[in-house]
């Protein structure tokens, strides 16, 4: 049973620029919460009981975000407001949350390398804090479900338009295994659009293996040599793929990202309209602003 996750957060967010420079991108408000709980909440849910948050040094509010803070709580209970003070009580208890500072070459492996080095040969899942997942079974468990069906490292995938392939790691398809689960031989990141191997994306959700693991840290140990390049998860689970079974597995789901400013935005509409307190008013106001400019 998986109960381990990694979520790495020491990235800059230069594409959410100015609004990250104080401010870390993992804790920009997605509806009424920051996106990194949403993360974490997704994780808790699916049953992982611990989670492993890699940091940098520009991070700190994230830590913030999920430490105790009794002085706070006590101030709230003392003005009577029992039902927030609850509220704050929770977030710091939701799961077993430790931080480790990313250390080593640049890239989205080593923060995976950094976390998995402190545990045994197990499995483990991957969520980037990038983006929020609304479906009715929670990305996460998606990913899990593929796992202990193949027993082998999983990727969440989903439908591209052609025009789109540029922006995400895609796979190459061998062939498919079960319902919307696919065997992958390869993954190209970034491919122009003539050369997409397939019409599905990777979405930054992963399950992983020690063996995955084991490329990311050759990789890191070819780096050390050479000083070159950066250390990429879609590479290590290319070379992995070319040895033993990977998995795609298209998530069912609407899946929000928070990576740029205008993805920003539409998750934030996307994820409000259907928020089960303030949902209706938003569509409400959303309805009147469309007539009002026809």
């Amino acid at each position: 049973m998986i109960r381990k996750a990694v979520i790495p957060v020491a990235g800059i967010g230069s594409r959410m620029l100015p609004l990250t420079r104080a401010l870390p991108k993992e804790m920009l408000p997605v509806g009424d919460r920051p996106v990194i709980e949403h993360t974490v909440r997704e994780l808790v849910e699916c049953g992982i009981t611990d989670i492993t948050i890699v940091v940098s040094g520009r991070k700190a509010l994230v830590q913030q975000h999920f430490a105790p803070d009794e002085d706070l709580e006590g101030q709230l209970r003392a003005t009577g407001k029992e039902q927030l003070a609850h509220a704050i009580s929770r977030v710091s208890s939701l799961a077993n949350i430790s931080y480790v500072y990313q250390q080593g070459p640049y890239g989205n492996g080593t923060p995976i390398l950094n976390a998995a080095r402190y545990w045994h040969n197990e499995a483990f899942l991957v969520l980037w804090a990038d983006d929020v997942f609304v479906s009715e079974t929670p990305r996460a468990q998606q990913l899990i479900e593929a796992y202990q069906a193949t027993k082998a490292p999983v990727i969440a995938l989903t439908p591209i338009e052609p025009q789109s392939a540029p922006d995400y790691g895609v796979p190459v398809l061998e062939k498919q295994t079960g319902e919307g689960r696919f065997l992958i031989s390869g993954l190209v990141e970034k491919p122009a659009v003539h050369e997409a191997p397939s019409s599905f994306g990777a979405i930054g959700g992963y399950v992983l293996t020690p063996g995955v693991v084991d490329e990311i840290r050759g990789a890191v140990e070819t780096w050390s040599r050479h000083s070159e390049g950066e250390i990429y998860l879609t590479d290590a689970l290319h070379r992995h793929a070319a040895k033993s079974p990977v998995y795609g597995q298209v998530m069912n789901g609407t899946w929000l990202d928070t990576g740029s400013m205008l993805s920003y935005f539409k998750a934030q509409l996307t994820y409000m309209t259907s928020h089960p307190t303030y949902g209706d008013e938003v569509r409400d106001l959303a309805l009147r602003l469309c007539a009002s400019e026809s």
